[in-house]
This record gives structure tokens, C-alpha cells and sequence, in this order.
């Protein structure tokens, strides 16, 4: 009798995706999803409802002007089920159910939140929906501040949808005609009550739970350590290079005070990885701007949080190894910590599979599309890490091309390791032992 067929947890965790976002293509094909009382197009859905569940914010048509309330609704609702993954929700409804978790559940849940180990993963769940549920409503009562005189009633409703979306790092926004947060280059307040959610959402939910249980560097975790080092690092160095680059631009910082110019530069850089709001049209950034701000979006944001791209533990241990190469070392340490062999090696794997992904996709779109190649790389990249900034390509892509940005937010968002694993066997102990042999590199 043949073994009944069990998924993987890598397999659950892409199934669950895929799951999310068929529901959400039929949902937001129905009449009602807008305001024309017509629907979208099974293309057009599977690429927004894609875009919402895999928290990018990647559009094929204008989201406040678009979608009624209840398309609206069916956005949010996607952008937070994307966000902190669907089984986390699952685990909180068998918790209230009294349900018991078992061994598999566990499995699934450290693959959905991608942690290395089992202990804890039900704890660490309860406390993510904790943590989620006191950050929006703390920061969307901040927003209330500023949208209800702008806006009356439906500020709150506009306070709360965006302080979801931000913390999500999805970058859907409400205000209609593609603008995202260009009204509020200026606005100090808006600024900072964004760059809070999406900051706090991208640096990862253990990090979040280590530093408010430990509250000093030297105690934190090592993955907490470089997790904070390197967000601050690329905030910093993003910032400083945004402001150097467009600071003669008079199409985008020259024609603002410098105060509101370094205040645009911080927004960019913090949003390029990987919220996707913007302050600035991106259609006016120089062709160097744009690629400093594709590094920043591949790079993305941590691990276990709401962000994408190859994470910026990848990131660092990529710089370290390559340290570690330079000064002759024979181990990779940081903080006097030994970083494993193991480790490394798949850090090499995200950032190899990513770029070969990213190439692809390329290739694709541009074979398909008459478009400028940096835009192409712009919008494939910004997919891929579930960015969402847009240079306005994504409503003009043919059905094809759309499918292609689709399957990328979708491999970006469950993760290239997990998306590849998912589609592979199960691990099985070779029997054999190869010689090794030496080959010329570099």
C-alpha cells in the first residue's frame, strides 16, 4: 500500500500563499470589488490580489479611485493575511478553539515564520499578533491626527487602512491617481508615523520581541545584532546617497527646502526596502538614483518580518564572507561570534537564486515589451522584493508580462529557498561520498 502523501512545511507554506490569492483574484473580480460595478479581469486580479498577499504594492490600476469600499476592504484584508501569513491565523484560531497544536502544526508555523527551531513557535506566534495588533493601532490613532480634519470620518477609516498597509511594508494607498505619499513630502508628522510602522514591520517579529525583552546591545541575540546594525547602515548610506544624487534634481529635491529635502531622501530609503510608498516621482529620479534604490529594494528588510527581498542577514553575511576571504580568516566571526558553514552557504543560495530570478524575469518582459530596460529592472526588482514602488510600468504590461511580475511577487514574497524547496523532494541522506577536488576560481 502506498504511503499516504504528506506535505512538506516549505510546501504548506506555498500552498497557503497560493490558496490566499485565488481566493482573493475571485473576490476582487466580483462586481461589487468596484466602484464601475464591472470587476476586474482574471489578469488584473490574480496580479492585484497577488500584489496584496504577497505585500508588495504593485498596481494595475489606481487603488482610491478604482475599488469601492468593499474592494478596499478586500485589499486590507489580504495585505494583513499576506503580512503575517496565514499560519499564524490558523494557530490563533486553534488556540482559541482549545485546540491542541501538534508536531506538524509546529513544523508548518517555524517554516511560515522561518525560524531554526520548534521551541517556541506557538508562543512566538501569539506574540506577533500581540505586537501587530498594539503597533497599528498605535500608529493608526497617530494617523487619525492628521487625516480625520483632512478627510472627516473617513480619516479614521483612511488612519487605520494605511497604518496596516505600512506596517505590512505592502504600500497600497487610498489617495488616488497613482500618488501614493507625494502630498506629503513635507509633512513631518505623516512622515515619521509611516517610517515608524514600516520600519518596525521590516526589522523581523524576533528582533521586535528581543530588544523589547533584553533592552541592551550587548545582551541581544547575534541575528538581533546584525539585523539592527545593517538596517541602520543601509538607512544611513541610502539617505545620504539619495540626497547626494538628487539634490541638483530640480524635477525632485532642488525644488524643496533643504530640511524637506533630507526628510524625502530618509522616506525613499527607508520605503525602498520594502514598503513602497514614495514622496517623490519616481518618473523624475536620475538613472543613478534608480539604480542605488534597486540595490536598496533586493537587499529589502529582515527575516521573520512582513518585508522581502534576499534580507539584510543575507546581505551581511555576503560582506562578511567576503571580509573574511579578503583578510585570509578561516571562520566568518562577527560580534566575537562564529558564524556556521552552513549558514553561509545559503545566504549564497538566496542571493544566486534571486539574481537568476531577477535576470529572468527580465529577459521575459523585455522580449515581450517594447519598455526602457532600467524600468524593466526597476519594476522587476521592486516585484521580486515586494517593494510596490512602481515607475509606472505595471499598468501598461501585456497579460503575459503580468503573469511574469505575478509569479514574482509570489516566489518574493514565500521566499526563492522556500518557493525552491517546495517544488523539490524531500531531503535524503546520500549514500555515496564524492572525492573533492580543487578548481580555479576568480
Amino acid at each position: 500500500m502506498l504511503e499516504k502523501h504528506r506535505f512538506t512545511p516549505n510546501q504548506v507554506v506555498a500552498l497557503t500563499f497560493a490558496g490566499l490569492i485565488l481566493a482573493g483574484t475571485l473576490l476582487l473580480m466580483l462586481p461589487a470589488a468596484s466602484r464601475d460595478g464591472k470587476g476586474l479581469s482574471f489578469v488584473d486580479a490574480l496580479f492585484t490580489a497577488t500584489s496584496a498577499s504577497c505585500v508588495t504594492g504593485l498596481v494595475v490600476v489606481d487603488t482610491g479611485t478604482f475599488f469601492s469600499t468593499f474592494g478596499q476592504l478586500v485589499l486590507i484584508l489580504l495585505i494583513q493575511t499576506g503580512g503575517l501569513g496565514l499560519m499564524l491565523f490558523a494557530t490563533l484560531f486553534s488556540v482559541v478553539r482549545g485546540r491542541r497544536i501538534n508536531l506538524q502544526d509546529r513544523m508548518n508555523i517555524q517554516a511560515s515564520l522561518n525560524q531554526d527551531d520548534l521551541n517556541g513557535v506557538v508562543r512566538m506566534s501569539l506574540k506577533v499578533a500581540r505586537y501587530t495588533a498594539a503597533v497599528e493601532l498605535f500608529f493608526g490613532t497617530l494617523l487619525c491626527f492628521r487625516f480625520v480634519p483632512q478627510f472627516g470620518i473617513r480619516g479614521i477609516y483612511y488612519a487605520y487602512w494605511h497604518a496596516i498597509s505600512a506596517f505590512c511594508n505592502a504600500g497600497f494607498d487610498l489617495f488616488g491617481h497613482f500618488r501614493s505619499l507625494t502630498g506629503y513630502a513635507g509633512d513631518l508628522w505623516v512622515n515619521l508615523v509611516i517610517s515608524a510602522l514600516v520600519i518596525l514591520g521590516g526589522i523581523g517579529f524576533p528582533v521586535m520581541s528581543d530588544v523589547l525583552e533584553k533592552r541592551h546591545f550587548s545582551k541581544l541575540h547575534l541575528h538581533t545584532k546584525i539585523v539592527l546594525v545593517t538596517t541602520v547602515f543601509l538607512l544611513v548610506s541610502g539617505t545620504c546617497l539619495i540626497e547626494f544624487l538628487e539634490a541638483g534634481n530640480a524635477k525632485t529635491l532642488a525644488a524643496l527646502p533643504l530640511p524637506q529635502q533630507w526628510l524625502a531622501s530618509f522616506f525613499q530609503s527607508m520605503s525602498t526596502r520594502t514598503a513602497g510608498f514614495n514622496t517623490l516621482d519616481l518618473n523624475q529620479l536620475r538613472s543613478s538614483t534608480m539604480l542605488v534604490m534597486i540595490v536598496l529594494m533586493v537587499i529589502g528588510a529582515s527575516p521573520a518580518s512582513t518585508g522581502g527581498g534576499i534580507k539584510t542577514t543575507t546581505f551581511a553575511l555576503l560582506l562578511l564572507t567576503a571580509r573574511q576571504v579578503v583578510q585570509q580568516r578561516e571562520e566568518c566571526v562577527i560580534f566575537g561570534r562564529r558564524i556556521d558553514n552552513d549558514t553561509l552557504f545559503r545566504a549564497f543560495a538566496i542571493a544566486t537564486l534571486s539574481m537568476v530570478w531577477i535576470f529572468v524575469a527580465v529577459i521575459g518582459i523585455t522580449y515581450l515589451e517594447d519598455t526602457n530596460f532600467l524600468y524593466t529592472l526597476f519594476e522587476v526588482a521592486s516585484a521580486y522584493a515586494t517593494v510596490g514602488m512602481s515607475a509606472g510600468l505595471s499598468p501598461q504590461l501585456s497579460a503575459g508580462s503580468k503573469l511574469i511580475m505575478a509569479v514574482t511577487m509570489y516566489a518574493g514574497r514565500v521566499g526563492i529557498m522556500t518557493f525552491a524547496m517546495s517544488l523539490t523532494a524531500r531531503r535524503k541522506q546520500s549514500a555515496i561520498r564524492y572525492p573533492s577536488e580543487k578548481i580555479i576560481v576568480g
